[in-house]
């Protein structure tokens, strides 16, 4: 009786996503595509360091790349710059740094992308905009670099 009901509970808390969380997951998912289809390698997703996350890590080249996910359902509900604000900004910079430190070798360059993704997992192929080097590593972060 009592795995009856853990099993239960535990299906219900996996189908019981909110929908801005699902749209997200599925937001990233579309990046990572469109990224991989342009020939970048995806190192990590979703990558939590401390109380800060990254939605992708990937390499183009040479050059390490943080890539912040926005997703909309249509344009009337903001632009990406909206949502990526200086206290994003700055927990960003704090988790790419954690990131850098945690690596063997130090990239020779890296930068910090914004891929919009407008649409839904309903309405079929997204819109997709990405703005390279949308922003530059905070300044009390530059120290540690």
């Amino acid at each position: 009786m009592w795995s009856w009901l853990t099993a239960w509970w535990q299906q219900q808390r996996r189908c019981a996503l909110p929908e801005h969380l699902r749209a997200g997951l599925w937001g990233e998912a579309q990046a990572e595509r469109f990224l991989r289809r342009l020939g970048w390698r995806i190192l990590g997703r979703r990558v939590r360091l401390g109380r800060d996350e990254l939605d992708l890590v990937a390499r183009q080249g040479e050059t390490l790349v943080f890539v912040e996910v926005k997703t909309r359902r249509s344009e009337s509900f903001g632009r990406p710059f909206e949502a990526v604000d200086h206290g994003k900004r700055r927990s960003l910079s704090r988790a790419a740094i954690h990131y850098l430190k945690k690596l063997p070798t130090r990239p020779s360059f890296f930068r910090f992308d914004v891929i919009e993704v407008i649409g839904t997992a309903e309405a079929g192929q997204p819109r997709i905009r990405h703005i390279e080097n949308a922003f530059t590593l905070g300044p009390r972060y530059r120290v540690f670099w």
